[in-house]
């Protein structure tokens, strides 16, 4: 095995993948080889976990190392690794995705203002326990597999909130799935093929960004800006691309928190109709937001746009209930596709979110979750300021907020020593199209409010 040199000028994970590529490429390391865990190494080195995991990730990125579940890491084999593609400039992609499984997902860190799901006291707790106690007394039938398009109750409610929305929409084109992901994931196998030039909001939706290179769409980012996007770069993107479809999350954005104006939301729609395009609207913290606002689908009523929300984010991320809308020949291929991929989705689950939003303090909860994210707006950023901390925007709703801090150069590494602290960060690479390192973060407002996220913070003020 090599040795690293702790005193050198080359980072420690750039050593690590050197090591690792000579002794495969000369041979001391053969295809198959069980190597040694993260853990196993990095006591046997005095490095970093995350070091290592940094290390083994782009290892795996870069075709000489592959990951089986429940077993460790193994030499790829050769002719695997021809296989794998570089990027136009001969370096590796950076997989995130085993950062995000192991790290960023991880909730056994303690404090976790990077995570993007709400803490467990501000979710609707009483109001599931209810449903579940109510559905428990019902003499429910659970042989079946249930309606290919969900639970039509549910899917009634779901027409009656898009109503409320202005998205004027019957029953039939309403399809309930397994939280947005699937929702998302379903929108992206319909229209995307590989090779497909896709938009996409840059930053973006981390979740979203993974499964479109899976598919393997070419990525064309669409700049946000603190109003929308920057409109006359989309524009340009789009002339030279020429995508098949847009994601994009116009309000309170995943990572930045920012929400399109409505003259953003027109011309985006102008843009779709002059160049062919589809419109894939991502709106699942619409029932966080304490204004009403257009969005992309009641502009243009689902003729190009296909809507998608979520209750996971207010009842609760367990139920995996969330739904989209589509125009009626749109909606039934994508129910086809859902019932290919995974039959139907969990009745059981869907009459629970449904008693959830039926019962009589589920406006009243909607209230108090909008009121302290409010709050945990503006405590966390007078506290980010006051430490020197550049914002993208104020979005004063929701959930997040951007920031960056003049003495990071890469938020990536922030994340790992916040990790040895039990502290989960949001570093800005994993919403980056190109996956290149960054200096933003992204801040969940309902977890920051946490003494030892300032104490960690505070070092940076001195930097």
């Amino acid at each position: 095995m090599f040795v690293l040199n702790l005193q050198s000028s080359v980072a420690l994970v750039t050593q690590i993948v050197g090591g690792f590529r000579q002794m495969v490429d000369d041979g001391a390391l053969r295809p198959g080889a069980k190597l040694p865990s993260i853990r196993q190494f990095a006591h046997a080195h005095g490095v970093s976990v995350y070091t290592v995991v940094d290390a083994y990730d782009r290892l795996v990125a870069l075709g000489y190392f592959q990951s089986q579940a429940n077993s460790g890491f193994f030499v790829r084999s050769r002719a695997s690794q021809a296989t794998l593609s570089l990027g136009a400039s001969g370096q590796y992609s950076f997989d995130s995705m085993w950062y995000l499984r192991r790290i960023f997902e991880n909730r056994a860190l303690r404090c976790k203002p990077g995570c993007g799901w709400l803490p467990g006291d501000w979710l609707f707790t009483e109001g599931m326990r209810r449903s579940l106690r109510n559905l428990a007394a019902e003499d429910v039938d659970l042989g079946g597999y249930g309606e290919p398009k969900g639970y039509p109750p549910l899917r009634q409610v779901v027409r009656d909130l898009l109503a409320s929305r202005e998205v004027v929409v019957n029953a039939e084109q309403v399809l309930l799935t397994q939280g947005s992901s699937q929702g998302l994931d379903l929108a992206a196998r319909q229209l995307v093929r590989p090779g497909d030039a896709v938009l996409v909001d840059e930053p973006g939706y981390a979740n979203l960004l993974f499964s479109l290179r899976f598919l393997g769409a070419r990525l064309i980012g669409a700049p946000r800006t603190p109003t929308g996007y920057d409109l006359d770069t989309l524009e340009a993107r789009i002339i030279e691309h020429r995508p098949k479809v847009f994601f994009t999350q116009p309000r309170l954005q995943s990572p930045t928190g920012s929400t399109a104006v409505l003259s953003h939301l027109h011309r985006v729609l102008q843009l779709a109709e002059k160049y062919d395009f589809m419109v894939v609207e991502n709106d699942i913290y619409a029932d966080l937001d304490p204004e009403s606002r257009p969005s992309l689908a009641s502009l243009d009523q689902l003729k190009r746009v296909i809507y998608i929300s979520s209750f996971s984010k207010t009842i609760s991320p367990n139920i995996r209930v969330g739904y989209l809308a589509a125009n009626p020949e749109l909606l039934e291929d994508l129910a086809r596709l859902k019932m290919i991929s995974g039959l139907t989705s969990s009745e059981f689950t869907e009459r629970l979110a449904y008693g959830a939003l039926v019962d009589g303090r589920w406006r009243k909860h909607i209230k108090t979750l909008r009121d302290r994210l409010a709050l945990g707006q503006r405590r966390l950023a007078s506290l980010l300021l006051a430490i020197g901390f550049e914002l993208f925007c104020e979005p004063k709703a929701g959930m997040f907020l951007w920031a960056r801090h003049p003495a990071i150069q890469n938020a990536g590494e922030l994340a790992y020593n916040a990790a040895e602290q039990d502290i989960l960060l949001g570093p800005g690479h994993l919403f980056s199209v190109d996956l290149e390192p960054s200096p933003w973060l992204r801040f969940n407002v309902a977890w920051s409010d946490d003494e030892a996220l300032l104490r960690f913070l505070v070092t940076l003020k001195a930097a």
